[in-house]
């Protein structure tokens, strides 16, 4: 389960060669719980590590710098590193660094109110991009310039913090896969052969980082980050799987937080994390898949796909038997028409341009469909994020909880799900399968939730959203105490906050600005559908759904 790493969504495997085959905090911080008579959540060791490794960061700062030429952020952004433990029970023991990046506040130095820390989801996203927010001008975003810097990280194991790996990145990226839907019990042995050899690759290429590849270890480097800043108290934006790391780290650190925002929420419940949200999940994507088709329908004009939802789904039938029968350029099979037509059901921005590459093949042209949907084996560096994101979401999930062994139950389930909500099932469980034979501990989930020191917090959903469902932002407004939430109504875009809602964006920037939030809780209405406007041909589209993949979870 993850929210917007939909091009890490596609089955994993293939058939053939085994897996893919602030004021400056000085002095010692005390652990940021309630009386300590009371338990400490997350282990009263790792409280303890936090404080030591916070009050070091606090102490050394930040060494900014030019950002690397092959990190692709070019000034004023900066970039440098921060030592975290790898394992906070035992502070002094290994450590690993921490890739951050800022862009200093464009207001005036009285109008700077510190930091303000991105995390964009996965797990496996890197949130190295957010500066770039500033860059390029974000209108969305300029009023919480003026008062914030911008920081950037990638969470451990990504990208250029201490990154994990599971397979080989050209292997892993090769195409065609194998069709997520199986056809026999014989398939489904395939596929759980697979997904146990993937596991045994985790554990081979990146077995020291398993076990503390957790998301209260995230919200812990988090807040060794935020003493590195210099912040006296956090000031945080997580989208997607990044809710659930500010609802950790408001449970941990409900004292040092400042402004909290979370959008497009994971259902923080022990029950849910990770197994159920995967199940939940697959429900949801029926339901905006369900939304897309009956858009397309209604503009026929423009696509020629089919003027009513059935026929568009007997076009997409048909589009997956052809490329199960003959992969589309010999790479898109229905594995990889999965990773493309996905993107429409987790971003309303996608609509147009899946429309129009699914319009073109439909009309004789197919290179549009193979560029968007098949892999670039040239893209070496790509490749390589790729596979590394993948790796960190499988490290996260598996370690964050116990996951069922049984696979009569992943049988069971899946097959029941999969007859009435048949389009992300069976590629969801493969994708999460290597957990049920994981060579790493798992641990019990935090029970997520925050009642003293937590000064008021702001939650951000679409009602319709795929990826994460709405009932978990329902859910975690209960668990952190003078909440608000804001719901945009009939609508189902993954990531709420940057999109243009005047309902919400002047909100998300009183809160950010002046720390205001509404007396209680608001409803908006939905954003401007997509219009369908074509490009100037269909390979302009392709190439911008290519685009939209690999800079998703950025």
């Amino acid at each position: 389960m993850q929210g917007d790493n939909y091009v890490r969504r596609t089955a994993l495997f293939g058939v053939a060669g085994g897996v893919m085959t602030g004021a400056l905090i000085t002095g010692a911080l005390v652990a940021p719980t309630a009386g300590a008579s009371e338990p400490v959540p997350g282990g009263a060791a790792e409280a303890r590590g936090v404080a030591i490794a916070a009050a070091k960061a606090a102490k050394k700062g930040i060494d900014w710098k030019d950002c690397p030429a092959d990190w692709g952020l070019a000034k004023p952004i900066q970039c440098g590193y921060v030592t975290v433990p790898l394992n906070y029970a035992k502070p002094e023991g290994r450590k690993i660094k921490i890739a951050v990046d800022r862009i200093g506040n464009t207001g005036s130095p009285s109008e700077r109110q510190g930091s303000l820390v991105y995390n964009p989801g996965g797990p496996g996203g890197s949130g190295m991009r957010f500066p770039t927010r500033v860059t390029n001008k974000n209108p969305v975003w300029a009023n919480a310039a003026k008062a914030y810097d911008f920081v950037g990280f990638d969470p451990r194991g990504v990208g250029h913090s201490a990154p994990i790996s599971c397979v080989d990145p050209q292997e892993f990226v090769k195409a065609p896969k194998m069709d997520p839907v199986p056809d026999s019990e014989a398939d489904k042995r395939v596929q759980r052969k697979l997904a146990k050899a993937y596991a045994q690759g985790c554990k081979e290429r990146s077995g020291r980082m398993l076990p503390h590849m957790t998301t209260p270890n995230t919200a812990r480097d988090i807040d060794v980050i935020r003493a590195a800043l210099g912040d006296k108290k956090l000031n945080y934006l997580g989208v997607s799987y990044g809710t659930y790391i500010g609802g950790v780290y408001a449970t941990l650190f409900p004292n040092h937080v400042r402004r909290l925002i979370v959008d497009s929420v994971v259902n923080p419940s022990r029950e849910k994390i990770w197994y159920q949200a995967n199940l939940d999940q697959d429900v949801a994507f029926e339901m905006r898949w369900n939304d897309w088709k009956a858009w397309v329908a209604k503009n026929d004009a423009a696509y020629h796909i089919g003027n009513t939802s059935a026929k568009v789904q007997k076009q997409w039938n048909t589009l997956r038997a052809a490329a199960k029968k003959s992969p589309i350029g010999g790479v898109v099979g229905p594995s990889e028409l999965l990773g493309f037509f996905q993107s429409a059901p987790y971003y309303d921005s996608a609509w147009t341009q899946v429309a129009e590459v699914w319009s073109a093949y439909l009309a004789g042209d197919d290179k549009p469909l193979i560029e968007a949907a098949g892999p670039d084996m040239s893209d070496t560096a790509g490749n390589i994020a790729s596979e590394n994101g993948n790796a960190v979401y499988t490290a996260v999930e598996c370690a964050d909880t116990k996951w069922p062994t049984s696979w009569a139950k992943w049988d069971r389930d899946n097959t029941r799900l999969h007859r009435d909500y048949p389009f992300l099932t069976w590629s969801n469980a493969w994708m999460n399968l290597p957990c049920a034979t994981w060579g790493a501990k798992q641990h019990t989930p935090l029970e997520v939730g925050a009642s003293k020191g937590l000064p008021k917090t702001l939650i951000v959903q679409s009602t319709r959203d795929a990826a994460t469902p709405y009932d978990g932002a329902v859910e975690l407004h209960k668990r952190l105490k003078g909440s608000r939430l804001i719901t945009e109504k009939d609508a189902g875009s993954h990531g709420v906050t940057g999109l243009v809602n005047g309902c919400i964006n002047e909100r998300v920037d009183a809160y950010l600005l002046k720390g205001t939030v509404d007396a209680k809780d608001v409803t908006c209405a939905p954003h401007a559908t997509p219009v369908p406007a074509k490009s100037d041909s269909a390979a302009k589209a392709a190439k911008a759904a290519k685009v939209a993949k690999a800079t998703a979870v950025k």
